[in-house]
C-alpha cells in the first residue's frame, strides 16, 4: 500500500483554493462586463439635445465605474457649459442606468476637466454629423 505524505495536501488544497478563487473572479469579472455592456447600450439609448447623437458615442461619457454590489458611478460632461440641459441631464442618465437590471444604484457626476471636445467623438458619431 503507497501513502502519500501529509505534507502533500495543504499543497493540493492551496492550489485547489487558487483555482477556485481565479474562476471566482473570471466569473464576477464576466458579469461585471455584461453588465457594463447593458448600461452602454442605455445611454446609448439618450440623445444630446442639440446634436442627434447618443451621448456614448459623443463622448460624453468619461468614466464607467461598477461594483460588486451594481452601484454605478459615471463621469461625464456636456458640450458646453452652458448647455441648457445642464440641470436635468445628470438626473435622465441616472435613471436610465438605473432601470438596467443588476445595476443597484446609479449617480452621475459632472466633470469639466478634460473639457469636451470633438476628438472624443466615436467614428459613427462623426460620419453621422458629417465630420468625416
Amino acid at each position: 500500500m503507497h501513502r502519500r505524505s501529509i505534507a502533500v495536501l495543504p499543497a493540493t488544497f492551496a492550489a485547489l483554493a487558487a483555482a477556485m478563487n481565479l474562476a471566482r473572479l473570471i466569473t464576477e469579472n464576466r458579469a461585471e462586463q455584461g453588465l457594463k455592456r447593458h448600461f452602454i447600450a442605455a445611454l446609448r439609448s439618450i440623445y444630446d439635445p442639440e446634436l442627434p447623437v447618443n451621448i456614448y458615442d459623443l463622448g460624453l461619457i468619461y468614466d464607467l465605474d461598477i461594483d460588486a454590489v451594481g452601484n454605478v458611478k459615471i463621469s461625464m460632461t456636456l458640450t458646453a457649459p452652458g448647455c441648457p440641459v445642464a440641470q436635468s441631464f445628470p438626473a435622465q442618465v441616472e435613471q436610465t442606468v438605473a432601470a438596467v437590471e443588476g445595476v443597484a444604484s446609479a449617480h452621475v457626476e459632472i466633470v469639466w476637466d478634460p473639457p469636451w471636445d470633438q476628438s472624443r467623438m466615436s467614428e459613427a458619431a462623426r460620419l453621422q454629423l458629417g465630420l468625416v
